[in-house]
């Protein structure tokens, strides 16, 4: 029986590797890319810098009047700065976000609101003696608001409210809230 098994998930892993090799190119072509500059600021004063990639891969779906819904992915490297950091001062993060944009579909400047749940990974979950995050491995979630504008829709300015935490995996878990502002540009 585990033969029979192991030989139908190695045909399946085999469908899915040669259906991306003739889908992959079509969704890498048909998305616009784009580069993320973000900065935030949080409790316990940590300042975040992040530095990210955006994807549009033309998910578009439920057009109400002049607006629709838009599915971004978007991956981000960031370095967390704190003067109160008496373990560790500066924490880097990597992680990747699904976001979803109901955006006006018209307009030289378009307004838009998000939101998005992703993964995030520290460098260290401990901050101060008396601050820690519990793990290394977080749940990012954000709402913000923000304009895509420019000739080419090109360019994006915008605010973001980001929630971090363990979601309970270990305790403590007290999490940490970010304002942020970013820009971003379109290719």
């Amino acid at each position: 029986m585990d033969n029979k098994n192991n030989v139908l998930l190695g045909l399946a892993l085999k469908s899915v590797v040669v259906g991306l090799l003739f889908v992959g190119p079509d969704l890498a072509s048909a998305g616009q890319f784009g580069l993320q500059v973000a900065a935030g600021a949080a409790d316990h004063h940590v300042k975040k810098f992040d530095l990210g990639v955006a994807w549009d891969p033309g998910l578009y779906w439920w057009q109400i009047g002049d607006w629709h819904f838009a599915l971004i992915g978007e991956a981000h490297a960031a370095w967390w700065h704190t003067n109160e950091g008496n373990v560790h001062g500066d924490i880097g993060e990597i992680g990747v976000t699904p976001v979803i944009r109901f955006i006006k579909t018209s307009g030289w400047v378009r307004p838009f609101v998000e939101v998005g749940a992703g993964i995030r990974l520290l460098s260290s979950p401990r901050i101060a003696s008396d601050f820690t995050l519990g793990t290394a491995f977080q749940f990012a979630e954000m709402a913000g608001v923000g304009v895509q504008f420019g000739h080419r829709q090109q360019y994006l300015a915008g605010y973001r409210f980001q929630h971090i935490s363990n979601g309970g995996i270990k305790e403590p878990n007290p999490g940490i809230n970010f304002s942020q502002l970013y820009l971003q540009y379109n290719f």
